[in-house]
């Protein structure tokens, strides 16, 4: 649980670091990343989710 809550504050600053951090650099990295690129609300929208639903 506290290291959710790590890379929840790592997603908010830098939501592809919060997806590494939770599932490495896969599939869900790579759309993190291009999803923070388009928007950085709609990346971090992406990390949370990731990160809560692991």
């Amino acid at each position: 649980m506290d290291m959710d809550v790590v890379r929840i504050i790592a997603a908010i600053f830098l939501p592809p670091l919060g997806v590494f951090l939770q599932v490495g650099i896969g599939k869900d990295f790579w759309i993190n990343l291009i999803l923070t690129f388009f928007g950085y609300i709609p990346g971090i929208v992406h990390a949370v989710w990731i990160i809560a639903k692991k």
